[in-house]
C-alpha cells in the first residue's frame, strides 16, 4: 500500500513503523499526597535536565525553540494547578495530563494565531513529563525506525538517534516547520501531509522522502525498486560533494554565487570558507534569547563571522523577530503575527533595542565585508527611516571617536509591495528574495500548515514572475539581487529560480554540496 505525501526533507528510509501516539506505560501511583508531590517534581527535574542537556549541544535553531520549552517548563503558573490537584488526592499523572489539558484547551480555542500555534509546545511539554513519571522506555523508537503519526514536537526530534537511519511520515506537519527544517540540516528524510493514516503493520516500511510518499508492507519488487532508487540518491550526494570546492557554474559555464545561511555565530565552525562565496544570510533574532543582547554581545558575535569570512561579504539581517519568532521583552502578543508588528516594522517601534543593534553593526564594519538588510520592509519610507538611524549612530560614535564603518544597507523582498514595484526602491544597496515569506504571501497559504502545503510552492508561475521581475530590475538597475529563502537550496526548484534571472544563491550549509551540483545541470 503506497500512501503520497509531501517530501520535507529529501532522503531514503527503510525500517519498521513507530508510533508516535503509542499510549505512555501505565504510571504506578503512590501511597500519599506527599509522595506523589515528590513524584511530579523529580519528573519535572528530569525534563529540564534533559531540555538542558539537549540545549548544550543543540545549534542555534534547535537551541532557541528549547529554551522556549525550557521557559515553559520552569513557569510555576503551569505545574500550580498540578500540585493543587495532587493536594486533592489526584495522582501525580493524571493531575499533571489535567493541568495541561486545560491550558492547552484554552490555547487551542483562541482566536488568536500565537497562542494556537503554542498549544503544540504544550503538548510536547506534557508528554516529556509523562514520559519521566513512567520512566517509558517503550516510547524509544527502535534504531532505524519510521516515526510517524499527526506530528512531532522538535524535543522528541532531538532526543532520537538518527546515527543508524530512520525517518519521519507525518499526516500534519509543514514542509516549513521547526522540525523539517532540523530534518533538512541533519540530513533525516522526513514527509509530511500524508493522504491517509498510516496503520500498523508487521515487517518494514519504505519512506520515499524524495517523491514524497511511503509504502506499507513492501513486496520484493517495491523493495528492490526502492533500494536502487535510495542508491542512486546516496550516489548523488556523493558526487555532489565533488562540486563542493569549485565556483559554482552552470551546464553552459554561467557563474552563480552561492552563499550560506547562518543563525548563530558558532555555525561558521563547521563551514570551510572557500567552499562558499560568503554568508547571504545570518539571522540575529537568535541572539535575543530569554534576555535582550546588549552592544558588547552583539559586536562580538557579528565581528566573528565577519573576520570568519575574511574578504568575502557577510550579510546580517536586522532582528526580524515576530512572525513565528516571539522574543520575551520585545515581541507583541497579536492576532496575525505573521501580517502584524514584526521585523523592521517592529524595530521601529522599538528604538532602545534598534539603536544597540545599529551601534554594534558599525562597529563590527571595520572587521570585514559587511552588508546590513532590512526585513519585513513594505514601503520605501520604512528603508529610508531605517537608514537615517545608521547615519545618526554613526555619527554618534564617530564624536566619540569610537572605530566604526557604514555599511552598505539593503532589503529583504518578501512583502508582495516590493516585488510589485521595485522602482520605489532604486536607492537601496542590494535586494535579498525572502522565498519563503514571499511565496506565503503570494498564495495566502501559511508555511506551516499541511493542509495548504501543495499552494506554497516557490514554483508557481506567480512566484516566479515576481521573482523574475526583482530579478530584471536589478540588471536594470545594476542593483545586485540574490536570494536567501529555503528554495535556494532545494535542487528541484534551482532551474526555476536561475531561468528567472537570478545568479546569486544563499543556502543552508548542509545543502550547499547538492545546491552546486543542481547548478552544474542547469543549461543557461
Amino acid at each position: 500500500m503506497r500512501i503520497e505525501g509531501v517530501p520535507a526533507s529529501a532522503g531514503y528510509a527503510e525500517g519498521p513503523l513507530f508510533d508516535l501516539g503509542r499510549p505512555a506505560s501505565i504510571y504506578a501511583s503512590k501511597e500519599s499526597a506527599a509522595e506523589e508531590k515528590m513524584s511530579l517534581e523529580a519528573a519535572i527535574g528530569k525534563a529540564v535536565n534533559r531540555l538542558v542537556a539537549m540545549i548544550e549541544t543543540a545549534d542555534s535553531d534547535a537551541a532557541g525553540i528549547l529554551e522556549f520549552h525550557l521557559a515553559m517548563l520552569e513557569d510555576d503558573a503551569l505545574s500550580g494547578p498540578a500540585f493543587a490537584s495532587i493536594a486533592s488526592g489526584e495522582p501525580a499523572d493524571a493531575a499533571w495530563r489535567q493541568a495541561l489539558d486545560a491550558e492547552i484547551a484554552g490555547y487551542d480555542a483562541s482566536d488568536q494565531d500565537y497562542f494556537r500555534a503554542r498549544a503544540t509546545d504544550l503538548r510536547d511539554i506534557r508528554d516529556q513529563v509523562l514520559r519521566a513519571l513512567t520512566e517509558d522506555g517503550g516510547s524509544t523508537a527502535p534504531a532505524g525506525a519510521i516515526l510517524h503519526g499527526e506530528d512531532i514536537a522538535p524535543t522528541r526530534f532531538l532526543e532520537t538517534d538518527w546515527s543508524h537511519g530512520g525517518g519521519i511520515a507525518l499526516k500534519a506537519g509543514s514542509t516549513a516547520s521547526h522540525v523539517a527544517m532540523l530534518a533538512r540540516s541533519r540530513g533525516v528524510p522526513m514527509v509530511v501531509g500524508l493522504r491517509e493514516p498510516l496503520t500498523a503493520v508487521a515487517g518494514i516500511a519504505l519512506l520515499d522522502a524524495e517523491h514524497g510518499n511511503i509504502v506499507l508492507a513492501p513486496s520484493p519488487v517495491e523493495i528492490g525498486s526502492f533500494r536502487q532508487a535510495s542508491s542512486a540518491f546516496t550516489a548523488r550526494q556523493g558526487d555532489a560533494r565533488t562540486f563542493l570546492a569549485r565556483p559554482a557554474a552552470t551546464k553552459y559555464g554561467t557563474a552563480v554565487r552561492v552563499q550560506v545561511n547562518i543563525a548563530d555565530p558558532s555555525d561558521v565552525d563547521g563551514i570551510d570558507i572557500a567552499t562558499c562565496d560568503g554568508v547571504g544570510l545570518m539571522r540575529t533574532e537568535f541572539l535575543f534569547g530569554k534576555t535582550l543582547p546588549d552592544e558588547e554581545t552583539q559586536y562580538r558575535a557579528y565581528r566573528k563571522v565577519l573576520e570568519w569570512a575574511g574578504e568575502k561579504p557577510v550579510t546580517i539581517r536586522t532582528v526580524d523577530a515576530g512572525g513565528d519568532k516571539p522574543v520575551p521583552g520585545f515581541t507583541v502578543e497579536e492576532g496575525n503575527p505573521f501580517l502584524g508588528l514584526r521585523g523592521i516594522r517592529l524595530s521601529l517601534a522599538r528604538l532602545d533595542i534598534f539603536r544597540v543593534q545599529i551601534r554594534a553593526l558599525l562597529r563590527a564594519a571595520p572587521h570585514g565585508n559587511l552588508k546590513v538588510m532590512f526585513p519585513m520592509i513594505a514601503t520605501s519610507e520604512e528603508y529610508e527611516r531605517a537608514a537615517a538611524l545608521f547615519a545618526e549612530e554613526r555619527a554618534a560614535l564617530a564624536a566619540r571617536s569610537i572605530a566604526q564603518e557604514m555599511p552598505p544597507l539593503g532589503i529583504m523582498v518578501e512583502v508582495p509591495s516590493v516585488a510589485i514595484a521595485p522602482e520605489a526602491f532604486a536607492g537601496v544597496a542590494f535586494l535579498s528574495i525572502g522565498s519563503n515569506d514571499l511565496t506565503q504571501y503570494v498564495m495566502a497559504a501559511a508555511r506551516d500548515n499541511a493542509a495548504v502545503a501543495h499552494l506554497n510552492s516557490v514554483r508557481h508561475p506567480a512566484v516566479l514572475r515576481l521573482i523574475g521581475s526583482v530579478s530584471a530590475f536589478g540588471r536594470e538597475t545594476g542593483i545586485p539581487v540574490s536570494l536567501c529563502g529555503d528554495a535556494g537550496g532545494d535542487p528541484a526548484s534551482i532551474s526555476s529560480l536561475l531561468e528567472a534571472g537570478l545568479r546569486d544563491l544563499s543556502v543552508a550549509p548542509a545543502q550547499l554540496a547538492m545546491a552546486k551540483a543542481a547548478i552544474a545541470d542547469v543549461p543557461v
